[in-house]
């Protein structure tokens, strides 16, 4: 029982930096987005290197209606960051949210803003200044599925051969109801902090690459 896709604009430049976003032709406009890994491709193919994103990120509400879109514009965000495309985006968590919260998103490119935090300005210093790429990142090989985790300071690193696993990921990328997947597979990955519920809904936070950044040994 996956749910729809949202429909998302975003606003898209060629460039990072923002004083070459300010010359002619950097900017292209506002563009219509489906939040899925091969529109995310399209985009970074046809040359978008910096996005923002239409609205906050609110994973702060109780209104069901409101989580599918929470979880898309996220998971925008997370297959722009596996192409390196930087963005501008907010973030609004609720008071009783802990620290570990900000940092199971911590791998994801750093928001512009988050609220409702009471350290909010703290979390977001320290979400600025800890962030590189690959830092919570997943690959597919032959056979297995391998996820590597830096968001806690050191290496963590799991790798999954058993095809439920493997299915139960396929179905948490985009985000599921947390009853579609196996409840003791989403029990180890929630565990593991893999995974992030908003509501009703399980999605999955590492991104995947299909070669490391670095050599192996340094990722």
């Amino acid at each position: 029982m996956t749910a729809t896709a949202s429909d998302l604009t975003i606003r898209a430049w060629r460039d990072h930096d923002p004083q070459a976003r300010r010359l002619p032709g950097m900017f292209l406009g506002p563009v219509p987005v489906t939040p899925d890994a091969e529109n995310v491709h399209r985009l970074f193919a046809g040359g978008v290197r910096h996005a923002e994103l239409d609205t906050t990120v609110d994973l702060s509400t109780a209104d069901p209606t409101a989580h599918r879109p929470a979880i898309d514009r996220l998971r925008l965000v997370r297959d722009l960051t596996a192409h390196a495309v930087s963005v501008d985006w907010d973030l609004c968590l609720s008071p009783e949210h802990s620290a570990r919260q900000w940092k199971l998103l911590s791998h994801l490119h750093p928001p512009r803003t988050i609220t409702g935090l009471a350290d909010a300005q703290e979390a977001l210093h320290a979400w600025r200044t800890r962030h590189y790429l690959c830092k919570l990142v997943w690959r597919q090989g032959p056979g297995f599925v391998q996820i590597r985790d830096r968001r806690w300071g050191d290496l963590r690193r799991f790798t999954a051969d058993e095809p439920r696993y493997q299915d139960a990921i396929s179905l948490l990328v985009p985000g599921v109801h947390h009853t579609d997947v196996p409840a003791d597979v989403l029990e180890e990955f929630t565990a593991e902090h893999l995974v992030l519920r908003v509501g009703e809904l399980a999605w999955w936070l590492p991104y995947r690459v299909s070669r490391w950044l670095q050599e192996g040994m340094a990722v």
